[in-house]
């Protein structure tokens, strides 16, 4: 290494100064691989932070999944939101990160575009802290799952009350299943699930297409739906 260190690569070729470079990097990589083994070998441990588990593509990290048959998966974890039928990433990262932080940003990151505050918000379990909980009542804002704490005791008086929450909790599930179909869309139909790049750039970039390709279909679906619309309207004074 102090070898190389002290070559002079003024009189190199660039394709070679090059190839150079990108072996100094791969070194690195290799160096911060083997520490890291070591420091869990000398340790009797079994993890270790920002763990490097391809030499290739060393910005991926292990996430814990806990799915049947999946219990760890590789690659970049995001958080989705979808308004009015139209989907946003709100949150990329390569590391593993708790989503439920990602909540009130993303409500105020909401008031910002439109100008007011969602009627409703219909997350997962996981995003139904007491925080998330006790901002969204603050700002009159209706979210989904049941309240926390210990269910309320029927009576007589709230007894219609509470069966209405239920039914709209459950209306609530319903709107929500659109989030999720929008993972299966964008990688049964668009290609999420298959992203081949190698570089922690275009991996990406190869991620946010999948909604912005799954938008501008939705517009184009809705445009040729009006065209149709029109259409038959021409077709029916005509005849």
């Amino acid at each position: 290494m102090a070898v190389i260190d002290t070559l002079d690569f003024t009189y190199y070729d660039p394709k070679v100064f090059k190839v150079i470079t990108k072996m100094l990097v791969r070194f690195e990589i290799v160096k911060k691989v083997y520490l890291q083994q070591r420091h869990m070998h000398k340790n009797r441990i079994k993890r270790v932070d920002d763990r490097i588990v391809s030499i290739s593509q060393p910005h991926i990290r292990p996430i814990i999944r806990g799915k049947a048959g999946k219990n760890v998966e590789f690659g970049a974890k995001i958080s989705l939101s979808v308004i009015d039928g139209f989907s946003f990433i709100e949150h990329l990262s390569w590391d593993c990160f708790n989503e439920s932080k990602d909540l009130i940003p993303q409500i105020e990151k909401y008031k910002e575009m439109f100008g007011y505050y969602p009627e409703s918000v219909h997350a997962d379990k996981i995003y139904q802290t007491r925080e998330n909980k006790n901002y969204c009542k603050n700002n009159n804002i209706r979210m989904t799952g049941k309240p926390l704490g210990r269910p309320a005791k029927i009576t007589e008086k709230n007894k219609e009350k509470l069966e209405q929450e239920k039914i709209q909790r459950y209306k609530d599930d319903i709107d929500r299943i659109i989030v999720e179909s929008r993972f299966g869309v964008g990688k049964r139909k668009y290609g999420m699930g298959l992203i081949k790049s190698k570089l922690k750039e275009t991996s990406e970039t190869d991620i946010y297409m999948t909604p912005f390709v799954l938008n501008l279909d939705k517009i184009c679906k809705k445009e040729m739906d009006e065209n149709k619309a029109k259409y038959r309207i021409i077709m029916k004074k005509a005849s």
